[in-house]
């Protein structure tokens, strides 16, 4: 995997709208637990691959420091050979003279190459910083759109619990609906009602029969009444 081709993932990866996926996903949930697993896949993926990058950015470094010290050490040899042959060439001892200013030559080569090495490594070193500085960013931000989505998941899933147990809550309270006339308890008062009329009517049906015979009574009395008027009459004459 290229430097590129992680720097383009990541960064998609890091600026995807997940309001926007969850708009056109047919099951919000179950899209969000395979976003977070493509997310922690992606996520560790792209950490090993990061850590690889920065690893050769260090490496990178190391060398660069490495050509510095070399020329500075160079530097150092060269400017003591200077300093020898100029004391033997004093003392006019010419022959060795010239040769330490030889070696000082050669020294300052080799400083001059370290040099070169450690500036041709310099904007390389520039431009991969920079890649690792956005690869870590942009890993940070997965990292986050990460507890965003768990986050999201966990409250879709409890809403959706929720409504479920509304849903439950208003069936149960649209079954026991006291004023609906077709109900049990309307059905049930109707029945107490009609039993309650029946035994007025039969309360009133024995009052009725009582007078009845209370009438029936008194027209026996009378009765009585008229045939002992008329004895007495018929005693008297």
């Amino acid at each position: 995997m290229t430097k590129q081709t992680i720097l383009g993932r990541v960064t998609q990866l890091a600026k995807a709208n997940i309001n926007a996926l969850l708009d056109q996903a047919e099951d919000p949930q179950k899209m969000l637990d395979q976003l977070i697993r493509d997310y922690t896949a992606n996520i560790s993926e792209a950490e090993q691959a990061v850590a690889t990058t920065i690893g050769n950015l260090r490496l990178m470094e190391q060398d660069h420091q490495e050509d510095v010290d070399a020329a500075k050490e160079w530097g150092g040899k060269a400017l003591a050979a200077s300093r020898k042959a100029d004391e033997l060439r004093a003392a006019g001892a010419g022959a060795e003279a010239d040769k330490f200013d030889n070696l000082a030559k050669v020294a300052l080569g080799r400083q001059l190459q370290s040099e070169k090495e450690a500036k041709t490594a310099e904007p390389t070193i520039a431009s991969q910083t920079e890649v690792v500085d956005k690869l870590k960013s942009g890993l940070d931000q997965m990292k986050n759109k990460l507890t965003e989505l768990k986050s999201k998941r966990d409250e879709l899933v409890a809403r959706a619990k929720s409504a479920q147990a509304q849903n439950r809550m208003m069936d149960s309270v649209k079954n026991i609906d006291v004023l609906d006339p077709t109900s049990e308890l309307s059905r049930f008062e109707d029945k107490v009602r009609r039993e309650e009329a029946k035994a007025l009517g039969k309360q009133e049906l024995a009052a009725s029969s009582l007078d009845a015979q209370f009438e029936q009574l008194d027209s026996l009395g009378d009765s009585a009444e008229v045939e002992a008027r008329l004895a007495a009459l018929k005693t008297a004459s």
